[in-house]
This record gives C-alpha cells, structure tokens and sequence, in this order.
C-alpha cells in the first residue's frame, strides 16, 4: 500500500527521513526512516570516520530533488528501529518520478547483487546503471572526486570566522541552535555551531530522562521544517562574549576558540529568528542588541514580538493583559501631570538625573533617565566618572529646551524617594541624551528582567550603545585606575583668604565661571573651572529678600521666588564674573553675567524680585541700568512692588528727532526672495507678475546663448568700481552684475548680480563688458528687510538658529509682501505666506511676527522708526513677545530680551 509523507532530510543519497504532518498547534508529527531498496550510496563521514568518495555530492543530488516535498512510498520490508523510529525498505517517488531510477540515471547510486530472479524493473534499473557508467556521471566520473576536507569541530581562530557565508543546515538541536555546513571559498566544509542572535527558544532535552521545557519541541519543529537541509546564508556576528560589565578591563574578552558563534541564518524565504518570535516559539534576547540595532533587524524582532503577545501565542499564552497591551498602557503619574511635554532643563544632580522645568505647567520635575546607571560619586573609583558624566550633562543640556517622555514610575522603595523615570531627547535630530551617555562610557545600561516593560522605549539603542562602548574600552570600560577628582579650593572660607585673591580678580575683569549652587536670589557658589577654585558670589548693588534655607524657615515676601527665579536662569549655567570686593565673611561682591550681556543684578531688579541698595549701586558702571530696571519694575508693579503707591512718571522721554515717518498706504505684491544674506543680515526679492520678469526670462536666454561664444575680455579689461557688467557665477552661468570693488593687484572683483541679488568675488578672467543691448532693463533684485522686528545680533547664539528658520520660511519660495516704508532703494517688507490657513483669518498675520513669537526675532523701534503709524501691528508684535516671553522660546529663554524695543 502506497502512503505519503514529507521529505524531512537525507541521510545520504539512498537513504531519508520522512515525517507527517503536522498537528493543529504546531506539535511535531512522527518520523520514519526509508532505505531505498536494491540500492547502494557512498556514505556521509563523521568526526572519527571521512566520508566515501562522492559522498556529499551524492546527498545534496537527492536532498536538492526531495527535502521539503511530498513523496508516495511504498514499504517493502522492515527493518530493527532505531532509538524509537520505525526504518524501512522501499520505494519513493515525487511526482510520478521514481527517486531510485533518478539516483542511477545521474549515477549517484549503485545496484546491489540481486540474490532474486529479475524483474522487469530490476533490468530497467540495471540497463540506468550502466548507462550512467557508459557515460561516466556522477561517482562513475573517471577522473575520480575533488579533494576535499571536512572539518567536523569548531575552528580553533574562531574569530577568523565572523563573516558572512553559504551553507546548509546539517542539524537543529532546538529553535535557535542550529548545526551548519559552511562552504568554503577553498571547497572545504566546515561544520559550526550557530546561536540565533536576538532570540532564545525554550530548550529541547538532552539527556534521557530528561524533561524538555514547553514549546521547546514545537519551536525545534518549526525551525526544521524550514531550515534543515536548506541551502541559507550564514551572517557571523559574534563569539558569545560576556555582557559589558563597568570598571573591568577584561570582562569582555571572548575567547580565541569558541563552541558556538552567534549569527543570523537567512533563507530566501526570510529570517526565521522573526518568524519564531512572531509565533511565539522564541523570546528576545536584550544582550544581542549591539549585533542587531544598526541593521533594524533588533527593531523587526520587537515588533514581531509585540504581534506575538497581542495574540498570546504560545510561549505568551498566559501573559498578563498588562504585559500583552504594554505598548498602549497609560504610566500612572503622581498628581496628573502629563506624560509628555516640553519644557527647560534646570539642573543636573548626577550622570543619569536632571530636573526639568515643564513649559506648560511651570513646574519642576526631577526625572532619572530610564533604563540607565550612571557611576556613583561615592565609589572613588567612579567618582572620576561620575563628574565627567555630570558635566557632560550639564553643557549639553542646562538651559535647553528637551522633550520628555515619562516611560514609568519607579516606586518608592526603602530610602529611594519614587522616581518618574524618562526618555529625554534634545536637539533639532531629537537625539537621546542617554544614549550619548552609555556609548561615551559614562553610564551604564540597566539589566531587565524577563518581561519587564518598565524599561527606555530605546532599550535596544543604549544596549548597542553600550556594546560599542566596551568594544572601544570608553570611560568606565577602559578598565583603568582614573583617580578620585580633587576638590576645589574654596576662597571664600574666610575674609583673609578672599582678600588674598581680590586684586587679582579686580585685574582679570570678567573671568569664565560656572554657578554651582544657588543660595538666594543675589547669592551664589560659584566654580572657577580652570584653576579648581570655588568662591561665594554677592551681586553688588541689589539686595534679594531673604529665601528660606529649609521647609520650617520663615523667609521674606518674595525671597522663594527671587530664589526660583535665580536658580531657573543661572543654575549650573556658564557665566562671567566680575569682581568688585570682599565682605566680612569672604564673600566676593561683584557681578554675574550670563550669555556675555545679561546681568544677573538688573535682570533680578526688572523682575521686581530685588531692590537697588542706593549707596552700593551708584559707585557702579552700570548703575544707571539698575535704578532704569527698578523704576520700571516699580510701574509694572512687579512682585515686590505689587503695593507699590506712587504714581509713575508718564511723561514721555524727549526726542530730537524730527517724527516724519507715517504709514504708507496698503501696497501687496507678489515676490520671490532670491538671496539672503547671512554676514549682516538681508535679503534680496524679485517682483513677480511684472513685465520685467517677463523681460528677465527672454534677456537671459538670449544672454545664455551670447555668452556660448568662446568671446574673452578685451585685453588689459579692468572692471570699474559700479560698472555694470557680465559675471560668471559659481554654478558656471553668465549674470548682468554690478561691480562693488574691483582689485587690479589681486586681479578679481566683489559683484553683485542686480537681477538676483546675490554677491560674489569674480575673477577678472571671467568679467567681460556688459553687452550694450543687454543694458535697457532694470536689474530685478530689490535688497529689502524685515519692517518692524530686527534678527539676534550676528554674535549671539541665536542668530543661526533664526537665519536657518527665515531661510526656511521664506527663501526661494512665492510670498506676498507689504511695502511698510522705503527707505531710499532699500525696502521694509512685512511678509505674508498665503499658503498659511492663519491669514485667512488674521490680516495682520505675517512671518515677522512668527519669527518674534518663536523668540528669533524682536520689535526694532529704533531701525524702524515709523512703527508708530502702524497701531496694530504694534499690537500684534506685542501678543507675539508675550508668546515668545511664556514658552521661553528663542531669546526669551530666560524673560525678557534686553532691549527696550520689545516694551
């Protein structure tokens, strides 16, 4: 009786494993073994015994024809079993083609003596057989087989074999370790043990007696009916090297011989580590991130994963329905605050902990970074460290805007306060400031349990990164003795020891300071960096209310928010100090300067959060800012001025000036920005819907075919300062230019192409005279600038940022401009987007407001004098600072911009 079954593998090329289907939950069906009748192969060798002649080739003839297919196989007798499966004499076939006549018709087989009569068959066979013979196939080939070497034991330069390869799967002992035939380039064969990276299936038992651990026999299934004896490219990633391990320099070595590598194994069909995860046959494996992440392939078994328990498939059958949902589970956090949001970082206590100001609710939220161990000052040999990975922190966050996420909530435990724990990226690329950390080797990566979902959303990033950093031996895994940071000296322990530095510091001005610790709203520790000095800072001229120095204390009305307000702005912040004099106690009593221009004195006094000690603050330089701020404090009745009685001075400060500018009427027109200029800030347009654009478009034709002719300057040609000439510009074309400077000695001139706009320096080779007929129309570019708001000065660290953001907004793109004021050629220009939906329902909506409510621009009354005429603009620039001066955007990031513009 004829029956039917899967070819699982072949043992050599007359004998096969067969097996049933499957049952209906992937449960591995029952296996025989068949002997083709009559016949006779070479035989496949083994560690103690190398193989026959033809051997192989003989068995990937009848595995490349039958494994993996259905065969019909007729059993002719049976024979002992063998560690419980049944083997068999017989015949197959597959599709109608019988594998004994295909095996002798390629002469990978012989007949045996046939004791029997012969029977039509048994001729057929034997007339194959010499056919085969006559034409010398297979091991009838008289030039006999190709040496060739198999080595059944790993190699011993295992670190010789971290590449990609061709070969067969030979044997799966479970779901994810596979035995494999590596062929190499040479035609030797070498069999290695490979490990699935990023997956770990259950383990099959190897033992007898032994019990297999659940779905062990299910994911060995899987992986075979797939793999064995499948041709598949074998990627080597790895020898099992130990995890990183912080402080030890000899942790990650892996070994010169190793018993299995770790790799990937792709068939044409896929990666069968996805697909076992996906059907939850296999977990993953955190530690193989390194090998994994920059090719997606960690990220693709995490989604695999998620599928496998959303469906609870076998080894998540009985997950939890929080752990199943945990991608969609909402993090309780304390007192409903959100889970994400904006804001400012204000402090940084240690490697992995800051405290962040959030934008929308204005309060402080102390944040760990999740998943993350930075080293502890407390360890001397961490603290070294422990203090590079503070400051690391502290110069690439203090005072930046970050987005948080709060992964989740580390409860309270023992005398750890609980701690909401975040992913925290900064920068326009949104990069994850842990990351930076762990593959600088100034943090460590936090070690999950099994199924913990309280863990970073970029698990598998700092795990990379952390792998890359042992690789590399970074910070705390170089293995060396760092010694302990010495401590500062402090100078102001006492009045004879300040005194002792004071005319030094009064001959240096301004020295580069950093503010440690913030005690008032006018007091601070501050560290001088580069020579390890620390010293007690007084702001001269001012005095804070008293803040409280505990919960208990009583403090002064105002002291807790000139204190916020000092701290918020100037903490851990790199500032400037100028030393006046000493006091009693050793403090130092001087000024505080952040970004170069702001002092902390007049910046505490228009916040109404500190007041002008008369006597002290007219013996200063900037006196007359500190009496201008308070005064103005005083009428905006600021915090401690609230109360304030006396009416405010409202006559208006003479002007000298002659007031001639008023408002011109509405005058919109379609423009283009054709260039911007970056060194002093500018622009030029073109007018569109003219018949000079019109004009432009054919002159430049015929201008291009003009300048074809290979025509040279005239000899000894030296361009004019303001003539008009033709220029080749950088991209290789002619332009109508005009000459700014021409320089006989250097030989080259400064143009400006009058139709774009732009300038550039021109060699006098590639100058010719403007052509007389390419000189009747007007040059097309306008210069112009921005009506009403000025951008950052070109040394402050925002003028960048706001070049980039108007070149975004504006440049190379149809706007429709306003004339606000001409000013001899050069024209103020509000510009409007119409492709803005705001502009349909705001007609004073425009980009110059946008660029102040994002803080990267201000209101300039005194380069545009004729603001006044214009009311609602005036407000409408208003509503814009007040936005910028809320979400501290810009160069509102710290209140108001010091300019009386903005007022």
């Amino acid at each position: 009786m004829s029956l039917k079954a899967i070819v699982k593998s072949v043992i050599s090329g007359d004998s096969l494993v067969l097996r049933g289907r499957p049952g209906p939950q992937g449960q591995p069906p029952k296996e025989r073994v068949l002997h083709l009748a009559d016949l006779q192969a070479p035989r496949p060798g083994t560690a103690t015994r190398e193989d026959e002649p033809w051997a192989f080739e003989a068995r990937e003839f009848l595995r490349a024809l039958a494994v993996g297919k259905e065969v019909t196989f007729t059993t002719i007798h049976s024979l002992a079993s063998n560690d419980d499966v049944p083997r068999d004499l017989g015949t197959a076939e597959i599709g109608g083609v019988d594998l004994s006549s295909e095996l002798l018709r390629n002469g990978w087989a012989k007949l045996k003596e046939i004791k029997r009569e012969p029977t039509e068959e048994d001729l057929k066979k034997r007339e194959l057989e010499n056919e085969s013979k006559a034409a010398g196939r297979g091991i009838w080939n008289p030039h006999g087989q190709t040496a060739r070497v198999v080595h059944h034991t790993m190699p011993q330069d295992s670190q010789g074999f971290v590449s990609e390869w061709k070969g067969i799967v030979e044997q799966v002992r479970d779901g994810t370790t596979l035995r494999i035939r590596l062929l190499l380039p040479d035609g030797d064969h070498q069999i290695v043990n490979i490990a699935l990276a990023g997956v770990k299936s259950a383990r099959v038992a190897s033992k007898p007696g032994e019990a297999s651990e659940a779905w062990s026999e299910e994911a060995r299934f899987f992986t075979e009916s797939r793999l064995l004896q499948r041709p598949v490219k074998v990627q080597i990633l790895s020898l099992p090297n130990a995890a990183p391990t912080p402080f030890q320099s000899t942790a990650n070595a892996a070994p010169a011989s190793a018993s299995i590598f770790i790799g990937t194994v792709l068939h044409p069909a896929g990666n069968v580590a996805e697909h076992l995860v996906a059907n939850g046959l296999a977990r993953v494996v955190d530690w193989h991130a390194g090998m994994l992440s920059a090719s997606g392939g960690m990220e693709r078994l995490r989604s695999a994963e998620k599928a496998a328990k959303e469906k609870r498939a076998c080894l998540y059958a009985n997950l939890p329905a929080s752990s199943a949902n945990a991608s969609s589970k909402t993090v309780a956090v304390s007192n409903g605050l959100s889970r994400e949001f904006d804001g400012t970082v204000i402090r940084v206590w240690s490697g992995d902990q800051i405290s962040v100001l959030d934008k929308d609710t204005g309060k402080e939220r102390r944040l760990q970074l999740s998943s993350t161990r930075g080293p502890k000052l407390s360890d001397p040999r961490q603290a070294a460290y422990a203090n590079e990975a503070r400051e690391f922190l502290r110069k690439r966050l203090i005072g930046k805007h970050v987005k948080v996420h709060i992964d989740f909530v580390r409860p309270r435990e023992g005398e750890f306060e609980e701690r909401e724990c975040a992913t925290i990226r900064y920068g326009n690329q949104g990069s994850n400031i842990a990351e930076q950390l762990v593959e600088r080797g100034l943090a460590g990566v936090v070690r999950h349990k099994r199924d913990d979902e309280d863990r970073s959303p970029d698990y598998d990033k700092l795990i990379a990164a952390e792998q890359t950093a042992a690789t590399e031996q970074r910070g705390i895994h170089s293995g060396k003795d760092v010694p302990p940071p010495k401590q500062p000296l402090n100078l102001s322990e006492n009045a004879n020891r300040a005194a002792q530095f004071l005319n030094a510091f009064k001959r240096q001005g301004r020295i580069p300071a950093v503010v440690e610790y913030v005690a008032s709203g006018s007091r601070f520790k501050i560290l001088l960096p580069k020579d390890n000095q620390t010293l007690t800072l007084v702001l001269g001229g001012v005095r804070a209310p008293r803040a409280p120095r505990n919960p208990s204390e009583k403090a002064e009305p105002y002291g807790a928010e000139s204190l916020e307000f000092s701290t918020h702005r100037y903490m851990q912040r790199d500032v400037e100090v100028e030393i006046d004099t000493t006091d009693k106690s050793g403090g130092f009593i001087g000024a505080l300067y952040l970004n170069k221009n702001e002092n902390a004195a007049v910046a505490l006094a228009k916040e109404g959060l500190a007041s002008v000690h008369a006597y002290s603050a007219e013996a200063l330089p900037w006196a007359r800012q500190l009496f201008d701020a308070e005064e103005e404090a005083k009428k905006s009745r600021r915090n401690i001025w609230a109360d304030y009685n006396e009416e405010a001075d409202q006559a208006p400060a003479p002007s000298d000036e002659k007031d001639d500018n008023g408002a011109l009427k509405a005058e919109y027109l379609d423009i283009i920005i054709s260039d911007v200029r970056t060194n002093n800030f500018g622009f030029s347009v073109q007018i569109l819907n003219t018949e000079g654009i019109a004009s432009l478009e054919k002159l430049m034709r015929d201008f291009s075919l003009h300048h074809k002719s290979p025509t040279a300057s005239p000899p000894g040609f030296v361009p004019k300062n303001g003539e008009l000439v033709s220029a080749k510009f950088s991209d290789g074309a002619w332009y109508r230019a005009k000459i700014r400077r021409s320089s006989p000695i250097k030989k080259e001139a400064e143009v400006t192409f009058i139709d774009y706009g732009n300038q550039d320096t021109v060699s006098f080779s590639n100058i010719r005279p403007l052509d007389q007929k390419f000189r009747s129309l007007p040059g097309q570019a306008h210069d112009a600038r921005l009506s009403f708001v000025k951008l950052p000065k070109p040394d402050s660290e925002y003028y960048p940022e706001a070049i980039d953001r108007f070149r975004s907004l504006c440049e190379g793109r149809k706007l429709v401009a306003n004339i606000d004021h001409r000013e001899g050629p050069l024209l103020h220009l509000r510009l409007i987007d119409p492709t803005d939906p705001s502009t349909a329902q705001d007609p004073l909506a425009c980009i110059n407001a946008d660029l102040v409510a994002e803080g990267l621009a201000s209101t300039d009354r005194k380069g545009c004098r004729y603001i006044q005429a214009y009311p609602q603009v005036v407000q409408k620039l208003r509503s814009a600072v007040n936005i910028a001066k809320r979400d501290r955007a810009g160069m509102f990031e710290f209140g108001d911009v010091e300019e009386s513009d903005n007022e």
